[in-house]
């Protein structure tokens, strides 16, 4: 095979006629690399490893947006493009890494990957960028920042550590929390995980500027800063003598949660005292560190305040919404009667024979949900793969919402689809062939047909996904 390739009479070179800017790389090593030098070309070349035989078979028409094409059929029979068909004279756009085969089925037929080369000015004007170390510190301790956060309306950047520390100290001997650089008062904090990449790439650059390992120690463990925070201030409201309230005081008492009108369990806000604001309901509550009650899903990090307001008895707000408790809660107290609609990437063929090997199985929904944890709980059942944050620490005892715990339900439900024997499947799922891509198939979200026609819980043979 040559990597030379004839072109269209109405092609048009690229900027650069001697720089490719896509290929096609073949899957059989013994083959060579198509390279494509022209905005729209032609690609003959051979289509059968047991032939030598060279035939025109498409046109790769380069696309206005970076890494897309548009693939033109030019042979004389179906080609399949991502497993999808693609009819003589048919046209699909392509992106870098779409698998390519030039025929109409994967037997017998080269298969290319189709791989966008990088800009190469686009390249070197990234290696220009430089950044100061020193616009990068935290102004309290004086290092390049570790988990950094940032305080608002200021925008000054600090450790979480740092801050987590100083705002403690703030809340105690101050009216207000006072930006540690600026000294402006500081309503919102939250971790910035734009600056917290920049952060990386410093540290990846010079290693000199790290820490020690006990140094980070520490500033963890101080760290109290999970999600956004909202932080008012000691300034006393007459709320008994408000008749019309200033803007300023309206959002003031928006933004109050039921421990800042009464003592609730002991416990009454302190003026300044920093909140969360609950992912689901959007209501407010303490961000009390000192508790065992968890304020944030473990899944997602995301605030909920229905397992928080339990532990206070309190089941609604008088000026603020409160959720109740069944919508943040342990694992092990949850149950489940149908399966959740996010389980084998939303793909409704493959939910409904999961539910019908169940069936056949004389069992339910909850039984086999119930049978998996306990092998999740028991640390038989790989994580690698598990669409929740700090997987490794998740058990049946932890704290997740609603929406969480549907994702974990569909994690267990491949496992429990892919350890299952053929007896168990029904006649028409059983006879299906797996999708090259298995799981992670992009075809099957928008193909009704090659989402019936192929098996999608299975791990995928092509394409760089772990198994």
């Amino acid at each position: 095979m040559t990597t030379e390739t004839g072109q269209s009479s109405g092609s048009k070179p690229s900027d650069d006629d001697d720089v490719a800017w896509a290929k096609l790389v073949p899957l059989d090593t013994r083959f060579s690399d198509i390279e494509i030098r022209c905005n729209d070309m032609v690609i003959c070349s051979e289509i059968k490893p047991s032939s030598s035989e060279r035939r025109e078979w498409c046109r790769i028409t380069k696309n206005l947006g970076q890494g897309s094409a548009t693939l033109h059929n030019k042979s004389s029979d179906a080609i399949l493009v991502d497993e999808a068909i693609i009819p003589k004279d048919g046209a699909v756009d392509i992106m870098s890494g779409s698998e390519i085969v030039p025929g109409p089925g994967g037997q017998g037929y080269l298969q290319y990957r189709f791989t966008v080369m990088p800009a190469p000015d686009s390249n070197s004007q990234l290696l220009k960028i430089s950044i100061d170390p020193d616009h990068a510190k935290c102004s309290i301790c004086l290092n390049v920042w570790h988990d950094v956060v940032t305080a608002a309306p200021c925008l000054h950047n600090f450790c979480n550590g740092c801050f987590s520390e100083w705002m403690r100290r703030s809340e105690a001997r101050h009216q207000h929390v006072l930006c540690p650089q600026c000294r402006t008062t500081v309503q919102f904090v939250g971790r910035n995980h734009f600056l917290q990449n920049i952060q990386e790439d410093i540290l990846k650059a010079d290693a000199g500027l790290r820490r020690p390992a006990e140094d980070i120690a520490v500033l963890d463990s101080s760290s109290s800063i999970q999600s956004n925070l909202i932080i008012g201030s000691k300034r006393k409201r007459r709320l008994s003598t408000l008749v019309s309230p200033t803007l300023e005081e309206r959002d003031s008492l928006r933004l109050q949660c039921p421990q800042c009108v009464a003592t609730i369990g002991g416990y009454r806000c302190e003026r300044h005292g920093a909140h969360l604001q609950c992912h689901l309901c959007r209501g407010m509550m303490p961000n009390r560190t000192n508790i065992q009650v968890p304020l944030h899903c473990m899944g997602c990090d995301r605030p909920f305040c229905g397992a928080y307001w339990s532990s206070q008895n309190v089941t609604h707000g008088e000026s603020t919404p409160v959720c109740s408790r069944d919508t943040f809660r342990p694992i092990s107290e949850r149950t489940v009667t149908r399966i959740p609609f996010l389980t084998h990437e939303m793909n409704r063929h493959e939910q409904d024979i999961t539910q019908r090997c169940i069936a056949k199985m004389g069992r339910t929904v909850q039984d086999v949900v119930a049978e998996w944890f306990r092998l999740f709980n028991d640390r038989q059942i790989d994580r690698s793969r598990m669409p929740l944050n700090h997987a490794e620490s998740i058990t049946i005892s932890t704290h997740v919402c609603n929406e969480c715990y549907d994702k974990l339900v569909g994690f267990l439900l491949y496992w429990f689809r892919v350890t299952l024997t053929v007896d168990y499947f029904p006649a028409d799922a059983a006879a299906r062939e797996n999708c090259w891509y298995g799981y992670a198939c992009r075809t099957q979200h928008h193909n009704e047909e090659h989402a019936r026609k192929r098996n999608h819980v299975c791990r995928p043979t092509r394409g760089n996904h772990p198994s």
